[in-house]
């Protein structure tokens, strides 16, 4: 069932329009990922649709009935509310029903006339279907399963809303709309101050949630788990995809590929028409050749493709240091309780380490430590030979905003770079043109943190140390950087919310958690299954336990991932446990035969998924959805399984 139609949606701020004839629909049980670079309008679109601006021409078209809610940006508290009082107004309906039906049964009691007692009786039932409808009889567990989902604890719940941070009361927004369930929920940005763990419970509940959803997220992963259609708006200009943002990049590359196929073949049609006319306008296939005129004119234009101006950000070769960069011994510090303390850990050359934990566990302070902008309160950190650091900081805090882009991102300790040299760079990181001379202060958060950037990249570090560097930029820009990052040569230790660029990126993760850190060789996700079957496993003996005083705790990497043997001097390896074979026994020579046939499939299905002729046809557009899918999860099955042979045959 369509719930709401956009139709020639046309609004213009300066001579281009931002959204130029946008026109879609959103039916019920949609979960949409609204995706673009930043500046392309998705703000602008969405605050269309909640009519908080208006569109120059166009229209917007629902039932009177549908609830539209979107996620605040700013927090508007009463000072004297609880945080279980503002969550619990998401559910003010339910609690009415509530109080409402106790009151009906209160009047059941004490009435008489038989005429008003059966009113009463038919009241009575009717708003006790509609609490079972609306599941209103566990409204409490919701309201917990919320909160705490969102990282809140009980101990919380009857704390005023002032007493909060910024981040904690924009997770109270999140979770008073999430409580209110609207028939479209649009969010924006919703895991912008979530840790790991608040983003994965998020995309658990939105995922499995019955509603209808509009999403604007540059969490890669995020949308992948959560979304199940793609709206891509670019130059003013939206286009549908169908299926979750991996499906929706293959879709948009096979797309491109097609156009530019066809561009070419018309563009080479074009040309040999146009020759033949020109030598035979006047001779004796004039007739022939002004027919060939009209066929020209009356050919429907294929535009030359173009694709997102992505910047190629890059980094200087890195000069060496020595084998070691950092030397940690008892390293402690916090703020009155210790956030970390007797971390030692000593960080070689080339590594890529992606620090990761809850939110305020001390990652940032961590690295502030390692700058010396924070003494630490007990320990000492040595650093290495010809260690020269370069240092990003979420807050921006070294761009001045009262400056131009060029003189912002100029370094303090080479005052003697020219602007021309500067200007080239910045035009790697994305500010180009009339942006470069723009005050920092009237820039956007994604400019600000490529200005930034470039003025990291003009230090030509060595080591570099990044607090948050995805924050503010779009998937195109985190792309960019990602390969920049993995191009460089030197040290990178960082920390990231984004799951997606920690497993580009890192090749070793440091976990903090409440009572101790633990270093594991391996990315993200590695260290996300390795956890899980040390989960499955606890119960068994273990047959070589760490010493309790160990400062950082050395996971054992999965077995795809070559042994570090000892990372300090106070922590013993733990040796790997023989793994058990889920699959039968197969030549590895085998089952890579069986990728490349099933890859090529996947290929040939892709395009049959983006077929137009395919797409108007909608049970051949089932069976092609549905043999897609199947050969998605048996490539899964067969990557699993020669992960398997590698290691066991």
């Amino acid at each position: 069932m369509i719930l709401l139609t956009v139709q020639d949606l046309v609004r213009q701020f300066d001579t281009e329009p931002v959204l130029n004839k946008v026109s879609f629909d959103i039916s019920s049980g949609d979960k949409i990922g609204l995706v673009g670079p930043n500046g392309a309008g998705k703000s602008t679109l969405l605050r269309i649709m909640m009519r908080i601006d208006d569109a120059d021409s166009g229209s917007i078209e629902h039932p009177a009935s549908l609830e539209i809610a979107m996620l605040e940006q700013e927090a508007d508290f009463d000072d004297n509310r609880t945080l279980l009082e503002e969550a619990k107004s998401g559910l003010a309906h339910l609690y009415e029903l509530q109080s409402e039906s106790i009151r009906a049964a209160e009047d059941m009691a004490t009435v008489t006339d038989p005429v008003q007692l059966d009113r009463l009786h038919a009241r009575f039932d009717h708003l006790q279907h509609e609490l079972e409808r609306l599941n209103a009889y566990n409204v409490d567990h919701r309201v917990d399963e919320v909160l705490q989902g969102l990282g809140f604890t009980e101990a919380e719940y009857d704390r005023p809303l002032n007493t909060f941070s910024g981040g904690q009361q924009n997770r109270v927004l999140l979770a008073r709309l999430l409580l209110r369930a609207p028939d479209l929920m649009i969010l924006d940005e919703p895991t912008n101050h979530l840790d790991i763990d608040a983003t994965e419970w998020l995309e658990s509940y939105l995922s499995s949630m019955n509603g209808t959803l509009l999403l604007v997220s540059h969490d890669r992963y995020f949308l992948d788990r959560v979304t199940n259609r793609t709206f891509e708006l670019y130059k003013s200009k939206l286009t549908d995809y169908k299926g979750n943002f991996s499906a929706y990049w293959r879709q948009r590359e096979e797309r491109i590929r097609l156009q530019q196929k066809s561009f070419e073949k018309q563009q080479e049609f074009i040309e040999k028409t146009s020759d033949f006319i020109r030598r035979n306008q006047y001779g004796q296939k004039h007739a022939q050749a002004s027919d060939r005129v009209k066929k020209l004119d009356r050919l429907d234009k294929i535009d030359n493709p173009t694709d997102f101006d992505t910047p190629f950000m890059d980094f200087a070769k890195a000069e060496r240091t020595g084998d070691w960069v950092f030397d940690i011994k008892g390293l402690s510090k916090g703020y009155g309780e210790p956030l970390f303390k007797d971390l030692t850990l000593q960080i070689e050359r080339g590594e890529r380490l992606g620090v990761l934990g809850p939110n305020g566990c001390g990652k940032s302070t961590f690295l502030k430590t390692l700058v010396d902008e924070l003494k630490p309160d007990t320990g000492k950190i040595r650093h290495g030979t010809n260690v020269k650091i370069g240092y990003y900081d979420q807050q921006l805090s070294g761009v001045d905003p009262s400056l131009d882009g060029v003189e912002a991102a100029r370094p303090l300790d080479n005052p003697e770079i020219t602007p021309g040299f500067i200007r080239n760079w910045l035009a790697k990181f994305g500010v180009k043109g009339d942006l470069a001379v723009q005050k920092v202060g009237a820039m956007s958060g994604g400019e600000k943190s490529k200005v930034a950037l470039t003025r990291l990249a003009l230090q030509f570090p060595n080591v570099l140390i990044l607090d948050e560097p995805t924050n503010h930029l779009d998937l195109w820009a985190r792309q960019s950087l990602e390969e920049a990052l993995l191009r460089f040569d030197g040290t990178i230790l960082f920390v990231s919310h984004d799951r997606y660029f920690i497993d580009q990126v890192a090749r070793s993760v440091l976990v903090f958690e409440p009572d101790s850190c633990k270093y594991f060789e391996g990315n993200y996700s590695k260290f996300q299954k390795f956890h899980e079957r040390r989960r499955q496993e606890q119960n068994k003996p273990a047959t070589n336990n760490t010493a309790k005083s160990a400062p950082v705790e050395i996971a054992p990497p999965p077995v795809e991932t070559p042994v570090v043997t000892q990372k300090t001097p106070s922590t013993p390896a733990i040796p790997k446990s023989k793994r058990k074979r889920k699959f039968s026994y197969r030549k590895v020579e085998d089952i890579e035969v069986e990728i490349a046939e099933r890859e090529e499939l996947k290929s040939e299905l892709e395009a049959k998924l983006i077929d137009p002729q395919i797409q108007r046809d909608g049970e051949q557009a089932r069976i092609v959805r549905e043999e897609y899918d199947s050969t998605c999860d048996r490539l899964e099955e067969l990557f699993e399984h020669w992960e398997e042979a590698v290691e066991l045959n």
